[in-house]
């Protein structure tokens, strides 16, 4: 333990918190009475390695031996440290990277943050109209056009019907003095001088949404919230929908207004919490993958699941908020990036419009990992797409005890010589299991021999017991048969198997339509919130992911949100979103003729390579 000193004042980024910790207080503790999440999966001890941070500034203890055992003496020099054995000894500012967050730091709306030129759809003008009298009787419309353009030297010819019908009696109760907002030549919105122009941006996701309220004077993000999708309730992935709509006429219009009611409720509780108002949202972007997007404009979706996958629009569209049933602004619309195909959709364009990555000359590859997972492979400016259904086991559904990253959720699992060690959501006592945390107690069951690569349990390891004639692993709770125990069933493996073998798959069938090697890859972007939450170690050592260096992996976040963001305030990024949509080449795994062989090879747990449907196992 360090000495005891003063208080100081620690500054943790990018979470923003600051507050006092004494020199006798690890970095760790501090972090956890401030409410910081930062993993401690062996609880402080020094032993897991999970609570990594870079001290930026200030001066703190000298690392210990088992910190000089994990990091370079490079990394040391560049302030890296394990927060559990650290101890401030002056003001510091600390980095906390997203691998050390909990899962309660990292939700579904968080993402890469990227630099741009504001460019808004939308602007606002403030005019003051001449009081009409009877020796010049201008109609309201007229004189609002005529005043407009005089003052700004815009081209506005037409007011929204909504706004028209409203106009009369703000321009009197407002003594001739107002905020005319304008899209391209018409004006949207009307209301008090100076007031908000707000913009509403949304990744519309199988499982959950996101939603961002957005300044769109200044392009800064007012709040952020993260909901599931009502949707979920008929059908847990994108087929399963296709299929309730094609057999009932009315399905399509439930599931429409099911995600209309969901998207109204949350632009209601953003501008609630910024003391807003929804008459202030005077554009909308949504993105979606294919199947969200046309359920959600009303566009039919039957071919979508009919080879050849054919989409009813491709095209960037823009609809009046009030045609889906948004409540924004009167006359505001709602701009939906393009799609690719059948199974590629508006949130992939987003997500490689939000990383940059269609602008790679090396090799890369970009996953947006959910329910249905795309990739792209992208090599001197070329982009090749496939999409993969990964399932919902990644959301903790079909699995046993899963659940979403919930308080309560085992987030992280280590097995050691000293027992099994776990880290729930917000450290609350484990009611169950999420998706990054099967994936760690399978990687975790594997590297200590009681699962083999085929993913089969074996008899007589700690903690495998037989119940109900299937075989469990207990990770929590009590072995001899306690109903309460929370568990990884044989089920659970097998599940997580054909969600990971999907993701590879389409990885390898990428790979080898170019003739390329797992080798050749320099770098691996993995977006959407379940990325953001995986362990790429854990990932790698089941076969979800290729066995490449750690420092090849860049995890992003809701990068399509991001996308989403871009596109609502800057016609340049918008303009951006289409050429991407338009240059990405579509591959149908299907038409693979190495993919049900490659399919099978990928269940296979371990470190291996794959080329044209064969496994070759590695170290």
């Amino acid at each position: 333990m360090g000495p005891e000193m003063s208080d100081y004042a620690i500054d943790f980024e990018p979470v923003g918190r600051i507050g006092q910790c004494t020199g006798d207080t690890s970095l760790l503790t501090c972090s956890h009475h401030l409410g910081v999440g930062i993993n401690s999966i062996c609880g402080g001890q020094g032993t897991c390695q999970s609570c990594k941070i870079q001290v930026v500034s200030g001066t703190v203890s000298k690392p210990d031996r088992s910190q000089q055992d994990v990091f370079s003496s490079t990394e040391l020099k560049d302030g890296w440290r394990l927060a559990c054995q650290t101890y401030p000894a002056s003001d510091c500012t600390v980095y906390v990277p997203p691998d050390s967050m909990t899962t309660s730091q990292r939700t579904q709306v968080e993402g890469v943050e990227v630099t741009f030129s504001s460019e808004p759809p939308v602007r606002g003008y403030d005019i003051e109209l001449p009081v009409p009298s009877l020796s010049g009787p201008v109609a309201d419309g007229d004189s609002l056009l005529e005043t407009l353009n005089s003052r700004y030297q815009i081209g506005c010819r037409r007011i929204d019907i909504d706004v028209l019908r409203s106009l009369s009696l703000l321009l009197r109760s407002e003594k001739w003095k107002c905020q005319v907002s304008v899209r391209d030549d018409e004006v949207v919105a009307i209301g008090q001088q100076s007031s908000l122009q707000l913009g509403l941006a949304v990744d519309v996701g199988t499982t959950k949404i996101a939603g961002y309220l957005v300044d769109l004077r200044n392009a800064k993000t007012l709040a952020s919230r993260g909901i599931m999708n009502p949707q979920i309730s008929y059908g847990e992935d994108v087929i399963s929908r296709i299929n309730n709509v094609t057999k009932s006429p009315d399905m399509g219009m439930k599931l429409q207004r099911a995600v209309i009611g969901a998207l109204n409720s949350l632009a209601i509780e953003l501008c609630a919490e910024t003391n807003t108002s929804v008459e202030q949202i005077v554009e909308a972007v949504v993105v979606g993958n294919t199947a969200m997007h046309h359920i959600l404009a009303g566009l039919p979706v039957r071919q979508l699941a009919q080879s050849p996958f054919i989409p009813a629009a491709n095209m960037a569209l823009d609809i009046k908020a009030r045609d889906l049933g948004l409540s924004l602004a009167p006359g505001s619309s709602v701009h939906l990036l393009p799609n690719v195909a059948g199974f590629v959709g508006a949130d992939h364009v987003a997500m490689l419009l939000a990383t940059k990555a269609w602008q790679a000359r090396e090799l890369t590859v970009a996953l947006d990992i959910g329910t249905n997972t795309e990739i792209s492979l992208i090599s001197n400016g070329e982009i090749t797409s496939v999409s993969c259904a990964s399932g919902p086991a990644f959301e903790g559904y079909h699995i046993e005890h899963g659940m979403r990253a919930a308080s309560g959720a085992i987030e992280r699992v280590r097995i050691a010589d000293h027992g099994i060690q776990y880290q729930t959501v917000d450290d609350m006592p484990p009611v169950g299991i999420c998706g990054s945390g099967i994936i760690d107690a399978i990687a975790q069951l594997y590297l200590a021999g009681a699962i083999d690569k085929g993913g089969r349990m074996k008899d007589r390891r700690i903690g495998i017991r037989t119940r109900k004639k299937q075989r469990e692993f207990v990770l929590a709770g009590k072995e001899g048969g306690s109903e309460q125990s929370i568990v990884v069933t044989q089920g659970d493996v097998r599940e997580l198997q054909l969600a990971k073998a999907a993701i590879r798959s389409g990885i390898q069938v990428l790979l080898d339509a170019y003739n390329f090697s797992e080798e050749d890859i320099t770098r691996v972007i993995i977006a959407g919130a379940f990325g953001t939450y995986i362990d790429i170690s854990s990932a790698i050592a089941i076969g979800m992911l290729p066995a490449l260096p750690l420092e090849r992996f860049r995890q992003v976040g809701n990068a399509a949100g991001t996308g989403a963001r871009l596109a609502l305030i800057s016609l340049s990024e918008r303009s951006q979103a289409a050429s991407i949509a338009s240059r990405l080449q579509y591959i149908e795994l299907a038409s693979s003729p190495h993919f049900t062989r490659t399919f099978v090879q990928s269940g296979y747990l371990g470190r291996y390579r794959i080329r044209n449907g064969e496994r070759l196992e590695i170290d």
